[in-house]
């Protein structure tokens, strides 16, 4: 593991950590936060927030949103980055690295969009170095990345149209990734010959009352992960290997007409078992993954800011851009030991294409 606290600040060349360098048009580096009760019934406060630099495009971009009784409030930034990459600011969403790897701070301020906050991170542990990410659609690299992921707890208050809540004791995950991935506009000249569009990617650290339990996976057409990795990590602890489960395989109840998933078991072979149970459901489109207007990269000039309000329930789950999703649930962990942990966590979810165990078969057919 190279993970040093250099790599909490946005200074990142290529997929690898600070000490190596390079160049691609698609370069990116981010943040990102989620933030939830550790106990809930899926009306309570969720929060989320994404920052992102693309130094080759000079645009830096930023996302802060809360969703509370089924509704979604997202406040959306973008500037032009200026070539000043330690700059974390876009307009009036700012984050501010405390102790790297340990403690960051978000902070909003929007009163014309009725949106405040001021939030701490405290990490719960180490962070953990996800495997890299190295995908290809023939010759063309799609995704090359490296991505640290860490369980933590906030302090703070969110406000939202002159009412605040609160997030003292609230926990959640947050990230940072850097390498390539699709970012910007879209390239005109296609891959030769076309190819299919295939993506299917699971996503979920849960918290619980002594520890975290990580999972991801990226599936190809047939069913097999070209990056799946299960692991626990105890508070105050540092990923070394101990906490690694063998095997992991996630099985879905997908949603009738839908691409979302009504309920998941994680079987982790000897390790025990995770049961997931989602409880609402997070739009992603409102951190700007996969939005028609504020897409990750794209040109909103020298300055833009504007808020996006809409009820859950009332979103078309068939449209691409709705299928990116991160579930807050009530997670379950069976230990080795046939011990039981109740948790909570989010189930992410970004699936397009065929997929074997799925049932899926085209670009977007749906659960039967």
């Amino acid at each position: 593991m190279a993970l040093t606290w250099g790599d909490d600040y946005p200074i990142h060349q290529t997929p690898e950590p600070v000490a190596y360098a390079g160049t691609d048009r698609n370069f990116y580096d981010r943040y990102f936060f989620n933030g939830y009760a550790l106990d809930g019934d899926g009306s309570d406060l969720f929060f989320a927030a994404a920052f992102g630099i693309y130094p080759h495009l000079n645009i830096a971009d930023a996302a802060f949103c809360v969703m509370k009784d089924g509704r979604q409030v997202n406040l959306h930034a973008s500037r032009w980055l200026n070539m000043e990459r330690m700059d974390l600011n876009v307009g009036p969403i700012r984050i501010e690295v405390q102790v790297p790897l340990q403690r960051l701070k978000l902070a909003v301020e929007a009163p014309d969009e009725g949106i405040r906050a001021e939030i701490v991170f405290e990490g719960r542990a180490f962070p953990i170095e996800e495997p890299r990410f190295i995908r290809r659609n023939g010759p063309r690299t799609f995704m090359d990345y490296t991505r640290l992921t860490q369980n933590g707890r906030y302090s703070g208050w969110i406000e939202v149209d002159g009412v605040r809540s609160s997030v003292d004791g609230h926990v959640g995950t947050r990230d940072r990734s850097w390498g390539v991935r699709p970012i910007g506009m879209r390239d005109p000249q296609e891959a030769a010959p076309p190819l299919p569009m295939q993506f299917f990617w699971l996503w979920s650290p849960c918290n619980f009352d002594d520890g975290g339990l990580f999972f991801h996976t990226n599936d190809d057409d047939l069913g097999r992960p070209w990056n799946r990795r299960a692991l626990w990590l105890g508070d105050g602890g540092r990923e070394d290997g101990e906490g690694e489960f063998e095997q992991s395989v996630c099985a879905i109840d997908w949603r009738s007409g839908a691409r979302h998933a009504r309920a998941a078991t994680l079987d982790l072979g000897a390790g025990g078992q995770l049961s997931i149970a989602p409880q609402a459901e997070f739009y992603m489109l409102g951190l700007g993954y996969g939005h028609p207007v504020w897409g990750h990269g794209l040109n909103h000039g020298a300055l833009k800011v504007a808020r996006e309000d809409f009820v859950t329930a009332d979103l078309d789950r068939r449209m691409p851009h709705h299928l990116h999703v991160q579930a807050l649930s009530r997670v379950t962990f069976t230990d080795a030991e046939g011990r039981t942990r109740i948790g909570r966590g989010v189930f992410e979810q970004l699936v397009l294409g065929p997929h074997a165990p799925s049932g899926f078969k085209s670009i977007l057919d749906l659960a039967p």
